[in-house]
């Protein structure tokens, strides 16, 4: 009797190639970030360094765009400090999960963004956590510096960032990790009132606000109806 052979998939491949793929389509959106942080007045070593040390693109942005609207320093750190403060939320979910080393929790908190923390979340064992979010982390954190050098160096010559869609991919790349989270109905609610309470409030409130309160929907979720969360969760 002849039988196929069937190659066993190894899930720590698996979660390296969903960590590339994620890493390629947030990087390059970093071309953007690049040239419109010189467009708003920021000179090469300043935007690297925006993007080696804050490392948040939300942030990033935020504070730009404020700096490019005219506004004053400390407005602008303060958009870029509400925004990031998502990735407390972020942490306080990964630590458990992760159970890292004390040793290298420095360095995990600075890779602790939106697509380090899908990654590592969509993952079924602590392992293949831990292998998504370094190796998600640490690609984004490559490839994001790269691409803002390569766009703050174009400048100008490059036009509108937006214009190659750029912006569109890396929001897809995020959205493709979360979709498969929301089968439940408790999800889809969730997730709904999120988006609701986001558009609601982001042409009334400062930049990083409304992501705040997008994510307290969440949390109001877990301490009011803790059992329903939980329920679905295990299933």
């Amino acid at each position: 009797m002849c039988e196929s052979a069937r190659v066993p998939t190894d899930p720590l491949r698996a979660v390296r190639r969903q960590a590339l793929s994620v890493s390629v389509a947030t990087g390059l959106y970093g071309i953007s970030f690049g040239a419109l942080s010189v467009a708003a007045g920021l000179d090469l070593p300043q935007t690297m360094a925006l993007s080696l040390l804050m490392f948040s693109g939300g942030s990033q942005f935020a504070f730009i765009g404020v700096v490019g609207a005219g506004g004053a320093a400390g407005a602008a750190i303060a958009s870029a400090a509400l925004l990031g403060a998502r990735n407390g939320l972020y942490g306080a979910q990964l630590t458990p999960l992760l159970d890292l080393p004390r040793r290298l929790r420095p360095a995990a908190a600075h890779l602790t963004i939106d697509e380090s923390t899908a990654v590592a979340t969509a993952q079924p064992t602590r392992s293949a956590a831990r292998a998504g979010f370094w190796w998600t982390g640490a690609g984004v954190f490559v490839l994001w510096n790269a691409f803002t050098l390569l766009g703050a160096l174009a400048g100008d010559r490059l036009g509108d960032p937006r214009a190659y869609g750029l912006d569109a991919a890396a929001a897809a790349a995020f959205l493709a990790l979360v979709w498969p989270r929301l089968a439940g109905r408790v999800a889809q609610g969730v997730a709904a009132a999120a988006v609701v309470v986001a558009l609601v409030t982001t042409p009334v409130l400062p930049a990083g606000v409304p992501v705040l309160l997008a994510a307290l929907v969440a949390v109001g979720v877990g301490v009011l109806a803790p059992e329903a969360a939980q329920r679905e969760d295990a299933a």
